[in-house]
């Protein structure tokens, strides 16, 4: 059986992964295409090679007597430097964009799967203790860390309890805010 759930989540996460795939334009392909390729450290290499030559023949033009097509202080390669980043800038952010949108809409599903996980763990334990006290052999008694757990956590008390927490204690760093290194033990 451990097998078989392995195959169903494997065929399951691929099926989302392929339902997500399926949405995208092929302009929006294109341009991941085009991120990846300028991703590469040969994008760099190769960027790096065409200033060098760029400016190395702009420079020997001048000493073989010939007039240079981009004199110093090489205005035409500061124009085409500063398209080529502007270009990259929004290829990057359109790729990071469909990225983002997709690790949220992973991230809802695990937060629902998890709580419905939650919800089925604490119906297990509350099953488990009326199996406890329906049984004649087994003793019957109170567990009260049982009692607690057979109800389902509620997330809005939760993310509450959190913020709280996190706002009372300065040394857990927020938004902004800078880590702050922990205060040594006393007893070691």
């Amino acid at each position: 059986m451990g097998a078989e759930n392995v195959n169903e989540n494997v065929a399951a996460l691929t099926s989302l992964r392929a339902r997500a795939e399926h949405g995208v334009s092929r302009h929006q392909r294109r341009i991941e295409r085009v991120t990846t390729v300028v991703g590469r450290p040969q994008t760099l290499y190769l960027i790096m090679a065409l200033a060098a030559v760029w400016s190395g023949s702009n420079l020997l033009a001048e000493r073989f007597g010939v007039r240079p097509w981009d004199p110093p202080p090489f205005a035409w390669l500061q124009g085409a430097v500063g398209l080529s980043a502007l270009l990259m800038t929004i290829t990057i952010l359109t790729t990071q964009n469909r990225q983002t949108r997709h690790a949220d809409e992973r991230s809802q599903l695990d937060l629902q799967i998890n709580m419905l996980a939650e919800q089925k763990v604490a119906k297990l334990i509350a099953l488990l203790e009326e199996l406890r006290r329906d049984i004649p052999t087994v003793r019957d008694r109170v567990d009260e860390l049982a009692e607690s757990m057979q109800e389902p956590v509620d997330p809005h008390a939760v993310l509450s309890a959190l913020k709280q927490t996190l706002e009372e204690r300065p040394d857990v760093p927020g938004d902004g805010d800078v880590p702050v290194s922990p205060a040594k033990d006393e007893n070691a």
